[in-house]
């Protein structure tokens, strides 16, 4: 789907969905989280791991403002009734769905498409990327759960900072600040993120879906509860290609773990 506001294309288990508005820097509309979501549903009934992307020149640069700018005029009916946030939904379908996301990120992450981004579970940039929260200086505030997702990782002081300065960061800042962990050259974010979606296939799909199902839910929890879960989870059955894996260790015949060459965010 080439031509669509989100494409969607799949490669062996991997699912690669690209925001498809480069025109329009990628802005999010109603329309494409409805094409979104549609994408990140059937990729988790296809694909063991997503790549998502940015077609053009920017992952995503927030909000369709002139959509927003119509809601807010009066030109956009408001909904009958009261109903969850859109973008909650779909985003949560993302970070809480059965598969692994991985984010290849570059131009402009700014404002809703940080959040976007946020909602992965692995990021990726490139030197062209930058990463802000411009809704301050917008008179609007946060909507796509930034204020959990966003917070959560760069802590409340460095959010407050973008959100009241429109501070941009670059990658080496988004970095320090957990936003990405790997930085490769401009142009490369989305063949890194390929490269660690096929090793992230690798693993069972059982170990992948309790990575990105139980780690984020124990963050929640207190100490005690944490490690029950941790518990129950490891005590489950296991299926029969855990046997062979484990066999291929202590037979020697499984692949070596390889150090780091050096500290670089590139790996």
């Amino acid at each position: 789907m080439t031509t669509e506001l989100v494409s969607y294309e799949l490669e062996g288990p991997i699912a690669l969905i690209g925001l498809n508005r480069p025109d329009k820097r990628n802005a999010i509309s109603d329309a494409v989280i409805d094409a979104l979501r549609a994408a990140i549903q059937r990729a988790h009934d296809e694909a063991f791991v997503v790549v998502l992307f940015g077609h053009g020149s920017n992952f995503c640069a927030g909000l369709d403002l002139a959509e927003a700018l119509a809601r807010a005029s009066g030109k956009v009916a408001p909904p009958r009734k009261r109903r969850r946030h859109n973008w909650h939904e779909v985003f949560d379908l993302i970070e809480r769905g059965p598969i692994p996301v991985v984010a290849a990120l570059h131009g402009a992450v700014v404002g809703g498409g940080l959040e976007l981004a946020m909602a992965a579970h692995l990021r990726v940039c490139d030197d062209s990327a930058f990463f802000g929260l411009p809704e301050g200086q917008r008179g609007i505030f946060v909507g796509g759960g930034g204020t959990v997702r966003i917070q959560r990782v760069v802590g409340t002081t460095v959010m407050t900072d973008m959100m009241l300065t429109g501070r941009l960061l670059s990658p080496a800042e988004g970095l320090q600040e957990h936003i990405v962990r790997y930085v490769v050259p401009a142009g490369g974010a989305l063949d890194k993120a390929r490269a660690l979606a096929t090793r992230i296939a690798q693993n069972t799909p059982e170990t992948n879906w309790k990575i990105v199902q139980v780690l984020p839910r124990i963050q929640d929890l207190s100490h005690d509860d944490g490690l029950f879960v941790e518990q129950l989870n490891s005590a489950m059955a296991r299926p029969p290609e855990v046997e062979q894996r484990l066999r291929d260790f202590v037979d020697g015949k499984a692949a070596p773990l390889v150090a780091p060459s050096s500290p670089k965010a590139e790996g």
